[in-house]
């Protein structure tokens, strides 16, 4: 299988061009009907497009060649009982899981991303996890495999405050095919931190205004020619 092509079908998926996936993953099907990453791409393709029974055999194709699939199995799970879906748009079923919270939750932009192969079979609203190691703080996914990093900045507060007891939920916020965001919410507040807000509110500096015209320009003295010599 030309590795070039499954490239260009995980590059197609994470610019959301569902049509040209679709034909592109068929294309390497051709060549390997039992290539089960290309299937799982060429299923998900359908369901953006919202051709779920076809996704659906898809993924069944999938488990033929390997049982105990993953992705296919999650992908039959959520989409159980469902016979259409309207649109190409990433949704989730339960929107309330990203309202903000001053203070307790936060939308951030991943850097370091990992595999654009792994980054490209991800949904809105997958759960993933913070792992913290001694100077960062990763995002893995469920089956820990990493997929990004947090700013510095950030992973410097929330390594003290998971150390104090703190705990937190991620989700995925939004897939693009250079930005990765999660939506981080804060769960459980340690007792050590019970008065540290985990995501502070930006500040706005107020500067003070005084009109011109009650400002004295500052006057310039001349020097005497006789007190200069």
């Amino acid at each position: 299988m030309d590795a070039s092509l499954a490239q260009k079908a995980v590059t197609y998926a994470l610019a959301g061009n569902w049509k040209e996936a679709v034909l592109l993953n068929k294309q390497i099907l051709k060549e390997n009907p039992q290539d089960v990453d290309a299937l799982n791409r060429l299923a998900r393709a359908f369901s953006e497009l919202g051709k779920i029974q076809i996704a659906k055999k898809t993924s069944e194709k999938v488990l033929k060649f390997d049982p105990f699939n993953k992705i296919a199995v999650k992908a039959l799970g959520r989409w159980r009982g469902i016979r259409k879906i309207e649109g190409t748009s990433k949704s989730i079923s339960n929107p309330e899981a990203f309202l903000e919270e001053p203070g307790k939750t936060k939308l951030v932009s991943l850097l370091y991303l990992g595999d654009s192969s792994l980054i490209s079979k991800l949904d809105c609203g997958d759960e993933v996890k913070l792992t913290p190691h001694s100077h960062r703080v990763n995002i893995i996914t469920q089956e820990g495999k990493y997929l990004g990093r947090l700013p510095d900045d950030l992973s410097a507060r929330l390594r003290r405050l998971i150390n104090a007891g703190n705990s937190y939920q991620v989700l995925v916020k939004s897939i693009g095919p250079n930005d990765v965001k999660v939506f981080i919410r804060e769960v459980f507040r340690g007792q050590k931190s019970a008065d540290t807000s985990s995501f502070p509110v930006d500040k706005i500096d107020y500067i003070s205004y005084t009109p011109p015209e009650l400002v004295r320009k500052k006057e310039t003295i001349p020097l005497d020619t006789d007190e200069e010599e």
